[in-house]
């Protein structure tokens, strides 16, 4: 039987504990992480240090993507670039196709999506995102 539990917040709180104490093993790489449900709405946000608008937008979109699109952003966007396709004709401003976010799926079950920008290359972003999902996972 699948299992349908949606995110609680203490699962939540320590996944973004996690993500930011990995984060500031190396301060000077500022982060923005986010946290969406399985419908794409914000349920945590933090940032470890002063970040322009786009990255702090940009983790936020990534945890929306990941969740409203039940796939990493990354494989997502490689998917829709080799159709020959956009990301903006999917119709949605919310949608990116930039790795970096990772979606929260147990049983085949859609429970949300990670979200990280600011790293300088999205595998960074994602491999942080991997740290918060190891501790949704459990």
């Amino acid at each position: 039987m699948p299992d349908y539990t949606p995110l609680t917040f203490a699962k939540v709180q320590a996944a973004m504990n996690a993500m930011t104490g990995k984060a500031m093993q190396t301060p000077d790489d500022v982060v923005a992480i986010a946290i969406a449900d399985s419908s794409g709405n914000l349920l945590a946000y933090a940032q470890t240090g002063s970040l322009r608008l786009f990255s702090r937008r940009h983790a936020i979109r990534k945890a929306y993507t990941a969740a409203v699109m039940a796939t990493d952003t990354g494989a997502n966007g490689k998917k829709i670039k080799e159709l020959g396709r956009s990301i903006s004709e999917m119709g949605d401003l919310q949608l990116t196709g930039m790795q970096g976010g990772v979606v929260i799926m147990r049983d085949g079950v859609i429970l949300g999506g990670i979200g990280v920008g600011g790293y300088d290359g999205g595998h960074l972003d994602e491999a942080l995102a991997r740290v918060g999902l190891e501790i949704l996972m459990r």
